[in-house]
């Protein structure tokens, strides 16, 4: 039955015009307003998210979007230019570096929040 249909992710966030700006302006996304008051991030690929707001907001406590990009290094810098602040982390199978980044054999990833404290990544692999 859902196998043809076209899927797509959502979150929350608590100032929708906030959110806008940040994936607009920081992360370079195209954003488009929705008839409902959401936006839309449009994503390579065709992939689409939306992004509403909810009075009780809750950051989500998990990744809810990741970037995959060619150098992980080359994104934090850039991010970190524009404001971004990486979260450090100290567990055994994701430790962060200085600047924010895991790293395994072939495997990179920083995470970030958005302004609504919404966890975001930048990661690359081998195959990416």
């Amino acid at each position: 039955m859902f196998e043809y249909s076209k899927a797509f992710s959502s979150f929350t966030v608590d100032n929708i015009e906030k959110a806008k700006e940040f994936y607009q302006s920081v992360l370079g996304l195209v954003v488009k307003d929705n008839p409902m008051g959401f936006i839309e991030l449009h994503l390579e690929g065709g992939s689409t998210v939306l992004i509403y707001t909810k009075p009780d907001h809750q950051p989500a406590a998990f990744t809810v979007l990741n970037f995959a990009v060619n150098n992980v290094d080359d994104s934090v810098y850039y991010l970190t230019e524009k404001g971004v602040r990486f979260e450090q982390y100290n567990h055994h199978e994701y430790k962060t570096d200085e600047k924010g980044i895991s790293r395994s054999e072939g495997h990179a990833v920083a995470w970030f929040k958005d302004p609504a404290g919404n966890i975001l990544s930048v990661m690359t692999t081998t195959s990416a």
